[in-house]
């Protein structure tokens, strides 16, 4: 019997590997067919999503076991996905990074197949022992077919898929040629915005369809088996309480790193969203109770958002108000008193925290966070958990110990500066496990309202 949600996760060998732009390429291809596709990313990316979008008019939301639990990402997926099309799910670094995080666990956990990207480049008939290394490793995942990526030509194809046919149980589905039309730009936190990018629609469609069974692939699909009744039930969307209290949430081409079911928690608790931009207006929208400042890119950006004076001051009077601020990662950067780039060159902010965000050429930090409250703050009180993720490449000056802590990072580490009724810190929070963040931050606006 098939699966009345048809799904794929689209894995790679390693990061780099070209699993979006053939993940894109398979969306763009199957919406031309009308075909309704829902996509997924697995892993608490920000940027892969708005691409998805991009392809295929649908928000993709992040399936992230070690951020969310499993719970939530099973129902979260039951929720989305449709009965009347396909669901394709990015993959995250190689098949069996991450761990618990881990595309190999989402496809274990959701039952869905995993088509495999493969870059051949430099290779040939040794590309069958890296498939076969995959198909073995873990016997409850399916690895169901295979895309060979940047073919060199039929010959370096023929060469790869007789030794693939002879020691491998995947079938595969398709080899893409190397083509520079379709490459995606990317920068320091990866590929760039969705809304940043030129892509070549017509061209990527053109390369599926004369290299990939498309047909073969959504087979594949059906096969899934998908999450259980009772989660499917539950995933039934919630009523929609009125609104009482109204979020400023800064969204912009500096800021646009935001899950989108943190938006959609505190809708559920009662909030109003009203989007506004640090870049562009001068003023912040009226009778406002709270703000949200999601990370991003402030750093590329940095001589507009410092130009904008007014602005500056307006977030910086409505901190010192008393009411509910929370920044994280670029809107905590915002909050500082400057951000500096690796040139030296300082642009001030905000100026709600008494440091400067200073632009570091490598990496600062990586990796997931749990964090535990301190004491009271806009997201829940003490001894309350949040979980999250941190990629960031700046990192501030020393904070004086005047400004207190709100929590405490499970590497040790305190952060969560609190001034006034405002948290920031550099950890992007998904609040899947823990919708009362969303609940906590509601209350607190009305409270202060």
């Amino acid at each position: 019997m098939e699966n009345s949600l048809p799904a794929i996760i689209v894995a790679g060998t390693h990061s780099g590997c070209g699993k979006t732009t053939v993940t894109l390429g398979i969306m763009a291809a199957l919406c031309k067919q009308g075909v309704h596709v829902q996509p997924f990313k697995c892993g608490p990316d920000f940027i892969d999503p708005t691409l998805h979008r991009l392809v295929t008019g649908e928000v993709s939301r992040n399936l992230d076991v070690r951020m969310c639990g499993a719970e939530y990402v099973q129902q979260l997926f039951a929720q989305y996905a449709p009965g009347d099309g396909i669901s394709i799910i990015e993959g995250v670094m190689g098949l069996f990074d991450g761990g618990n995080g881990s595309a190999a666990r989402l496809a274990t956990l959701l039952g869905i197949p995993v088509i495999l990207v493969v870059d051949v480049r430099s290779a040939a008939e040794s590309v069958a022992a890296v498939i076969k290394g995959f198909e073995t490793l873990d016997h409850d995942v399916q690895v169901a077919g295979v895309i060979l990526n940047r073919v060199a030509g039929a010959r370096h194809h023929r060469m790869i898929a007789d030794a693939v046919q002879k020691y491998c149980r995947a079938e595969i589905l398709g080899a893409i040629p190397r083509d520079a039309a379709i490459t995606l730009p990317s920068r320091h936190l990866g590929l760039h915005m969705g809304a940043e990018v030129h892509l070549n629609r017509q061209r990527m469609i053109e390369i599926m369809e004369q290299n990939l069974n498309l047909d073969r692939l959504q087979e594949f699909a059906r096969s899934a088996i998908g999450p259980d009744s009772e989660n499917r039930e539950s995933a039934m969307g919630k009523p929609q309480p009125q609104n009482t209290v109204r979020v400023g949430v800064a969204w912009d081409e500096a800021f646009c790193f935001y899950y989108q079911d943190n938006l959609d928690m505190l809708k559920q608790a009662g909030a109003e969203i009203v989007i506004f931009s640090p870049l562009h207006d001068s003023a912040l929208p009226d009778n406002l109770d709270g703000l949200y400042l999601g990370g991003g890119y402030p750093e590329l950006h940095a001589v507009a958002l410092s130009a904008n004076a007014p602005m500056r001051e307006a977030v910086r009077s409505f901190s010192g108000s008393g009411k509910p601020v929370y920044g994280e990662c670029g809107g905590f950067m915002y909050l500082t008193r400057s951000i500096t780039d690796t040139r030296g060159r300082e642009y001030p902010m905000a100026g709600v925290y008494p440091v400067s965000s200073m632009m570091q050429k490598r990496l600062r930090r990586l990796g997931y966070r749990q964090v535990e409250m301190r004491s009271e703050t806009v997201l829940g009180s003490r001894g309350a958990f949040c979980y999250g993720h941190e990629f960031h490449y700046s990192e501030i000056d020393t904070m004086p110990e005047s400004i207190a802590r709100g929590y405490i990072l499970d590497d040790g580490r305190a952060e969560g500066y609190l001034v006034n009724n405002t948290l920031a810190g550099y950890v992007h929070l998904h609040w899947g496990r823990t919708p009362e963040a969303a609940r906590h931050f509601v209350a607190m606006m009305n409270a202060e309202s």
